[in-house]
């Protein structure tokens, strides 16, 4: 905690535009600290941006630009609108003081200057910025190690599907790049735009490596059979969409309804769900599908058709780009398509850059 007791480091601005002012308030905090000076509202913002203080010292009285709009543009930036800020005024009445800690002023010093009462202002503000800015470093400390456990968690569960299935690293690489892809021009539209917001995107693209969790559970003479599935081996796959839900939805009752498996739990379940109510395991339809899953399906099935398996050969781009268009508004959302089909030539560059086998990049290329 020696970061919060060490106060000599600290940089404090003073703007006032008349001289004596300044040199009372030199003499008094120069000792201390590193005193900066501006004599008007727009040089302390220019010399601000370049030097950033850690408290700001600020007369109210000022030509062109007043005290209060220099703290109002503080606020409002996002850069400083921590610093704090006292009021240096001659103006006394509860009126002027209460608009200046509207503002967000933390604190008020009139005039004539009490040198031991700026002294004591000064310090006592700069140690509950530093204890704040402490807080500030443990609390984004703590959410970088959150956030990085999240993505741990879940690599490591979407590797286990890996090894149970003919689908490979590059699976996972790509269909996250779509569906970041889809997700941020889709935030940009009427119907997605409250929901697709960068939080949300964000937990879309990390939980989709666990979209087929589920085929753990899949005996491997149906995961890994080279030729077409019987009526009865096709229904048992079609359970990896209650298996995934299942062992996904244990974890997320710990961590509660906020936690970003819920978003995982959606795609993992609802991923071959069909626009027009024909998918499984719940056929439902339409707008009644998440919007993750609905989003999910697309990525899923274009790198399906594109992809070398056991039981295909991989098909090329324009071939997958067109079953997806027919398929617009029978499997798919017919706003995501669109959307699809305006991105269809960068689909195409991550499909090529992250291509398990040379003859995927090859097909990749054919016009058929």
């Amino acid at each position: 905690m020696e970061e919060l007791s060490n106060l000599s480091n600290c940089k404090v601005m003073v703007v006032d535009d008349v001289g004596a002012n300044i040199d009372v308030l030199l003499e008094a905090l120069s000792d201390d600290y590193k005193v900066s000076v501006a004599m008007d509202g727009e040089t302390a913002l220019e010399d601000i941006v370049e030097n950033m203080p850690d408290i700001i010292l600020l007369d109210v009285m000022m030509p062109d630009i007043d005290g209060y709009e220099v703290c109002k543009r503080l606020k409002e930036d996002p850069q400083t609108r921590n610093i704090p800020v006292i009021f240096l005024t001659a103006l006394s009445d509860e009126q002027n003081e209460a608009k200046g800690l509207s503002l967000g002023a933390v604190d008020y010093i009139t005039k004539p200057f009490n040198p031991e009462l700026v002294r004591s202002r000064v310090k006592n503000h700069l140690k509950l910025k530093l204890y704040q800015d402490h807080l500030e470093k443990l609390v984004d400390e703590r959410t970088n190690e959150l956030q990085l456990t999240q993505e741990v968690v879940i690599q490591s569960m979407g590797t286990l599907a890996e090894y149970r299935d003919s689908e490979t690293g590059g699976h996972i690489k790509r269909t996250q790049s779509y569906i970041k892809l889809l997700c941020e021009r889709l935030r940009y539209h009427p119907k997605f735009c409250d929901y697709l917001d960068y939080k949300t995107i964000d937990l879309i693209c990390k939980s989709a490596p666990l979209h087929d969790i589920g085929k753990i559970g899949v005996h491997d003479s149906i995961l890994l059979k080279p030729g077409k599935l019987t009526k009865e081996e096709f229904e048992a796959m079609k359970k990896h969409t209650i298996y995934g839900k299942e062992a996904i939805h244990e974890s997320s009752k710990t961590l509660g309804k906020n936690s970003f498996l819920v978003i995982a739990e959606e795609i993992a379940y609802h991923h071959h769900e069909k626009w027009d109510g024909t998918g499984y395991p719940q056929q439902l339809k339409g707008e009644a599908i998440p919007i993750a899953s609905r989003i999910m399906a697309i990525a899923d099935v274009y790198d399906a058709l594109i992809s070398k398996r056991v039981y295909k050969e991989p098909y090329s781009h324009e071939f997958a780009k067109n079953i997806l268009l027919q398929e617009k508004g029978k499997h798919f959302d017919p706003d995501i398509i669109d959307v699809f089909i305006e991105l269809h030539e960068k689909f195409h560059k991550i499909a090529l850059k992250f291509a398990d086998f040379d003859e995927e990049r090859k097909k990749l290329s054919e016009n058929k």
